[in-house]
């Protein structure tokens, strides 16, 4: 049995325009020139578009994935020469996991894609309500960065 979309709880509705509006980002990043790359890989290359330099662990908690699992997404997109894993200035002994070249270029396409995809939100919905839904995913990730 299918919910309609108004009986899905928000989280859902998060989750589901999180996911068919990644699909949309990815396709265009592959029409664009970046056929080496598959849907998963978005994981690490989105966190890393927000911060370079960051541990696994971080990446994979960012990601909500495990940290097998990013670590394998690393190695692939290592091999394709979008990371590279460098030294940690702070800790001898741990790698960050920074772009490369070709993963900032990529990441800056990505980037384009979803300043276009914005205005395509914005033809949907308004200037007006999309600033609102803005500043309400914004509140709600302050409220859950905050511990208390």
């Amino acid at each position: 049995m299918r919910l309609p979309t108004s009986d899905i709880p928000t989280v859902g509705l998060l989750g589901r325009a999180f996911n068919e509006l990644s699909a949309i980002i990815f396709d265009r990043v592959v029409a664009s020139g970046a056929g080496d790359l598959r849907p998963s890989h978005g994981n690490v290359m989105e966190q890393l578009s927000f911060e370079d330099g960051l541990r696994l662990t971080d990446i994979a908690r960012r990601a909500g994935i495990t940290a097998q699992s990013a670590g394998a997404l690393v190695d692939e997109l290592e091999e394709l020469k979008y990371v590279e894993r460098r030294e940690d200035p702070d800790d001898r002994r741990a790698k960050r996991i920074h772009l490369t070249a070709k993963g900032r270029r990529n990441a800056d396409l990505a980037w384009g894609i979803v300043e276009g995809l914005e205005d395509e939100l914005e033809g949907v919905v308004g200037s007006r309500r999309l600033a609102q839904l803005r500043q309400t995913l914004v509140d709600i990730l302050a409220s859950l960065d905050d511990p208390t």
